[in-house]
């Protein structure tokens, strides 16, 4: 199937490894520029090599707003305007409901609600006056079914899918598609330093997801390059579960 994104710029958050990583390498198999985006400069570099030489390496924390304001012009300026853009901007650390400092929820706040709206707020000019852009947001499935010792991650997260159901209605007549992914289990870092190692969440995976493992970056990679395409235009305002079937709910 052609997703109709050959050309295209876009522009990933989180891209050095694990799920961002896998978007971006998914996209760039389909033909799209693609700006790869962390804080490490060595592990993006790596990236960039590994996956496709239209692939652009761009140093940023999603802490960095005033950087973040002015990532989407350096990226036009190297590959043309960003047409799709993708906000996985990482979680925070884990802790019960009342144990984090006023500071790690503010901290949280800039990185999980204040980053993608930033980087919206930069490239949605553009994609109205062309008429065409995708918007995905990573996430995870606690904004269907808030996770135990994950309070900061729930919290923000939901706030988030609130600002971009809100954005999907606003521009859905202007050929832009806003959307979530719920994340589930993946064979990432973070997973494997949760855990205790990655075997570890696989075995939990194993006994807990319906499809017995784990999910891949590749996978989820696929699910994103298509909610991009040009074969996804229909499709917005959604929040989509990518989990093994692992969400209960409706």
């Amino acid at each position: 199937m052609d997703l109709g994104i050959e050309g295209r710029t876009a522009l990933v958050m989180g891209a050095s490894q694990g799920i961002g990583r896998g978007i971006a390498a998914s996209l760039a198999r389909e033909g799209a520029r693609v700006a790869i985006v962390s804080r490490s400069r060595e592990r993006l570099e790596r990236a960039a090599r590994e996956i496709a030489e239209e692939v652009v390496p761009f140093v940023a924390d999603a802490n960095d707003l005033d950087r973040l304001a002015g990532l989407p012009a350096e990226v036009a300026e190297a590959l043309g305007p960003v047409e799709i853009l993708v906000t996985n901007t990482g979680g925070p650390p884990l802790g019960r409901a009342l144990e984090h400092r006023a500071a790690e929820w503010e901290a949280a706040y800039r990185t999980l609600v204040l980053a993608p709206r930033t980087l919206v707020d930069a490239v949605l000019p553009g994609m109205l006056e062309r008429r065409w852009g995708r918007i995905a947001n990573v996430a995870s499935s606690s904004v269907r079914e808030p996770i135990p010792g994950l309070a900061l991650s729930n919290a923000h997260r939901m706030a988030a899918v609130g600002l971009f159901k809100t954005l999907a209605a606003e521009v859905a007549g202007d050929g832009i598609t806003v959307n979530t992914v719920a994340t589930g289990r993946f064979a990432t870092q973070r997973a494997a330093a949760n855990a205790g190692s990655l075997e570890a969440a696989e075995e939990r995976a194993r006994s807990e997801v319906p499809a017995r493992r784990l999910g891949t970056p590749e996978e989820h990679g696929d699910l994103v390059a298509f909610l991009c395409s040009e074969r996804a235009s229909y499709l917005t305002g959604a929040v989509i579960p990518l989990d093994g079937g692992l969400l209960r709910s409706t």
